[in-house]
């Protein structure tokens, strides 16, 4: 693990009692879905979604993956998508690089292909924006876990999915061109990993 990346979740570990009662209760839904997806082991797929795959969506991808990894937890595979295409924001990269990620573009698209590093040693975190039905999505056997208020109003149900998680976020976008936009992202940011961590680190005894 990246040392930046490793101190920002060590500080992270120590705060699990910010997370309100409510949020527990949803994360334990998830918490439950992994657990058994391990007792069969089977591979857990987990898929974050929002309407843009722009900004929440990829802080879960990345930092589910980042927070499996973290407890020792194989077999966990993440991805995100939307109910329509854009581009993986570049305040949400931003916002994963003062956590301790390397990003890497893989192109000048529109829409490119970023690898997120949180180890050298391993393979990236592939992140672009795409539909929740992309083809490199999977299509059966995942939990779709809804990211905003907007896509879990708007899917109702999800082709091929073994459980709909409503695990909604404020969205960081309305502070993009006003002067608190690192905050606000970095806010998100944090709160997504603090839940991340907390959901794996109950399912190990690391």
């Amino acid at each position: 693990m990246n040392e930046r990346l490793k101190i920002y979740m060590a500080g992270l570990e120590n705060h699990f009692q910010e997370i309100p009662e409510n949020r527990k209760q949803l994360l334990l839904i998830l918490i439950d879905y992994i657990k058994l997806k391990l007792i069969e082991q089977k591979v857990t797929s987990l898929v974050f979604i929002c309407t843009h795959n722009s900004r929440r969506s990829h802080f879960g991808q990345v930092w589910a993956k980042t927070a499996a990894v973290h407890y020792g937890l194989k077999d966990i595979s993440t991805y995100s998508g939307g109910t329509e295409e854009t581009v993986c924001h570049q305040n949400t990269l931003d916002a994963l690089v003062r956590a301790g990620f390397e990003i890497k573009k893989q192109s000048n698209l529109k829409n490119p292909e970023i690898h997120v590093v949180y180890d050298n040693q391993t393979e990236p975190i592939v992140c672009f924006s795409k539909t929740y039905d992309h083809p490199d999505n999977p299509a059966r056997q995942f939990a779709a876990i809804l990211t905003c208020s907007d896509a879990d109003e708007n899917c109702p149900f999800i082709p091929g999915a073994e459980i709909r998680i409503p695990l909604t976020y404020e969205d960081p976008k309305k502070w993009d061109d006003t002067n608190q936009k690192e905050t606000k992202y970095d806010e998100r940011c944090r709160q997504i990993a603090l839940e991340m961590m907390y959901t794996f680190s109950r399912l190990t005894k690391k």
